[in-house]
């Protein structure tokens, strides 16, 4: 058994959809969102073991501030406006190790 992690960076989209009219993720472009990293990522050649793993996730409770997204191990909190801001998360962070700052909470 490996001491390393099955993947270098595990990235959670809060998609949760609030059925009582309180702002959430999901009411806000989050599974899209989700969908477009996880194909940038592939097209990188970013995915898979030991690589960047893109998943979708329930309420990660931050909904007034999102949409958001978490990546690990660092923990670090995004949030997004648009694929471009997704792109940038992609190339900067998860491409590159460059934490975006204009986008972290």
């Amino acid at each position: 058994m490996s001491d390393k992690p099955y993947f270098e960076k595990h990235v959670f989209f809060c998609t949760n959809s609030r059925e009582d009219g309180r702002q959430s993720c999901g009411h806000q472009g989050a599974q899209a969102a989700q969908k477009h990293c996880k194909s940038r990522i592939k097209e990188l050649g970013l995915n898979g073991h030991g690589k960047i793993r893109i998943n979708s996730a329930g309420c990660l409770d931050r909904c007034e501030e999102g949409p958001v997204l978490v990546v690990y191990p660092e923990g670090t909190w995004y949030t997004y406006v648009d694929n471009s801001d997704i792109d940038e998360i992609v190339d900067s962070h998860l491409a590159g190790g460059k934490v975006v700052e204009r986008l972290k909470i």
